[in-house]
């Protein structure tokens, strides 16, 4: 099970310090947007901060990721989003499904392997 959190936790560190840093730097043209993706996508930028946020967020774990520091904190921190990527994909864009799919799986198989940790959260 420590190899496969270790190639799993890679795996996303890599997808989101891609996802991040091509954002900041710019690195890829945006692909066009239509129908109620581009309005979801509209409102975020409407914001003024989220997406930098997110982005922002993304760096964080995916440094965390790809070193091996603060793994524990950064599962959790990485929960809503990975919960906002993939029902952004099953509602609004069908296409991203496998790749969303795989960085929420991917988060819920990482809590899972550190459950006892985080067993204290949820006692009464």
């Amino acid at each position: 099970m420590r190899i496969a959190t270790i190639i799993i936790r890679s795996l996303i560190g890599l997808l989101l310090l891609f996802a991040s840093i091509s954002y900041f730097l710019h690195l890829f043209p945006e692909p066009p947007l239509t129908g109620n993706m581009k309005t979801f996508n509209e409102g975020l930028k409407a914001s003024g901060y989220l997406v930098t946020l997110v982005k922002i967020i993304e760096l964080i774990c995916g440094l965390s990721f790809v070193a091996g520091k603060f793994n524990k904190i950064t599962y959790i921190l990485l929960m809503p989003i990975s919960v906002n990527i993939i029902c952004t994909h099953i509602f609004l864009a069908p296409e991203g499904i496998p790749v969303a799919s795989f960085l929420f799986l991917g988060n819920i198989f990482l809590l899972y392997s550190k459950w006892d940790s985080y067993k204290g959260l949820f006692t009464a």
